[in-house]
């Protein structure tokens, strides 16, 4: 099976919103960065979105393709978010349970030290195991529980140097 990080494209826009469909109205996809004023149906209000992903200059922002099947998103902030940390992800509920998400994350983690980020701040639901798994699979260290929304919230670094080290 062909896995692989892709920058957001025009060319996967029907592949895109099959996945988009099966998260139902008003949910969050983490990693897409899809904002409540962004027109991701019609054709050119889809180009228009991709074209501003592109054009970050203070994020990285991919999709997670299998054989041209969009699966998942991840994101890569480029400075610290408090709230959300520096790395997004989130896989279509279809697609979970199958280590897109460790993959993935592992890929952007490589793409962050690349950049010269020596941790990474990770953010998820304290109930949210999977997440959790995958997070601390890569090394995370729990630094602490907060509650954003009333919902409590696991926050993690990641030492990037730390995988380095072991890399080599």
């Amino acid at each position: 099976m062909s896995r692989q990080l892709i920058e957001p494209t025009v060319r996967l826009h029907a592949e895109w919103l099959e996945g988009h469909a099966e998260w139902g109205p008003g949910l969050h996809e983490d990693g897409f960065g899809v904002g409540a004023s962004d027109d991701v149906e019609s054709a050119e209000g889809f180009a228009a979105w991709v074209a501003r992903l592109g054009a970050q200059t203070n994020a990285t922002v991919r999709w997670i393709v299998e054989n041209d099947q969009v699966q998942g998103g991840i994101a890569l902030r480029h400075q610290l978010h408090e709230q959300h940390g520096h790395i997004g992800y989130g896989i279509r509920p279809s697609a979970r349970g199958r280590g897109l998400a460790t993959w993935a994350l592992g890929e952007i983690l490589n793409h962050a030290s690349s950049l010269g980020m020596n941790r990474v701040m990770l953010v998820c639901l304290a109930d949210n195991l999977a997440s959790t798994k995958t997070i601390e699979h890569h090394g995370g260290v729990l630094a602490d529980i907060l509650h954003k929304d009333d919902r409590p919230v696991r926050r993690y670094w990641i030492n990037l140097a730390d995988r380095r080290d072991s890399d080599g």
